[in-house]
């Protein structure tokens, strides 16, 4: 690994607890068959982690020389090195924000469970679309793709563009996704759809509901429909029912 990488290592080591690695191991499902299975944890929780990786977000980086981190085995590794890598596509310049979204892109089976897509899926993938020469195709190809991970960061990252008031490409994402099988995609897609209608038009939530509720899976929907009212909530449950 690159000097710049082996300290942030070292104090993960040094604060790791094989107590919250027990604990994360069940709730991101490492068990065999689960979504997280083979993936390995020392026991280093998202908001301590964060600490430990601030000084190396003040500065541009290389993202190669942090690779090797998101190469590891162990999870707080990764997570360690998108953390950095995101908060440099929020700060940096054009260059460096493209140089980190192509490593990236380039690397997404190592984004390999869903605290990792939704701690970087904005920031990176969401944020070099919104540059002058982003591309919003790059959503359709990443929403088709046969691996989990690249479906989640398409849905996942339409958020850093709700943000900014854009909301076609969730809308055109979660169309793409309303016939995926896997629980993971189904509250992505009712949770970005959610934050569509709060942050900028609610009508346009209404809108997509109305022709697509009765297909929608069930756990998308519930997640879309959260914030609305309960004569609302009822009306689209009673599509899906339907």
């Amino acid at each position: 690994m690159a000097a710049v990488v082996q300290p942030l290592v070292e104090s993960i080591a040094a604060e790791a607890d094989p107590e919250v690695a027990a604990t994360l191991a069940r709730f991101f499902q490492v068990r065999p068959g689960g979504y997280g299975e083979g993936d390995v944890f020392v026991g280093l929780k998202l908001s301590r982690l964060r600490v430990l990786a601030r000084p190396y977000t003040r500065t541009p980086v290389d993202p190669a020389d942090w690779l090797p981190l998101l190469h590891s085995p162990v999870h707080e590794h990764r997570l360690a090195c998108l953390v950095i890598w995101s908060e440099r596509a929020e700060r940096g310049e054009t260059a460096e924000r493209a140089a980190i979204a192509e490593l990236y892109l380039a690397n997404t089976d190592r984004v390999n469970n869903w605290d990792l897509v939704d701690a970087s899926a904005g920031p990176i993938v969401g944020g070099r679309i919104l540059d002058p020469d982003g591309d919003h195709a790059l959503l359709d190809r990443l929403a088709r793709s046969a691996l989990l991970w690249d479906r989640r960061i398409a849905m996942v990252a339409t958020h850093q563009l709700i943000r900014a008031g854009v909301t076609a490409d969730t809308y055109r994402i979660a169309e793409l996704l309303l016939d995926d099988n896997h629980d993971l995609i189904h509250k992505a897609v009712g949770w970005m759809m959610r934050e569509a209608g709060k942050r900028v038009d609610e009508a346009e939530l209404l809108a997509f509901l109305d022709r697509w509720a009765g297909r929608m899976p069930r756990t998308a929907l519930r997640y879309a429909i959260e914030r609305l009212d309960p004569d609302t909530r009822r009306h689209y449950l009673g599509q899906r029912a339907g």
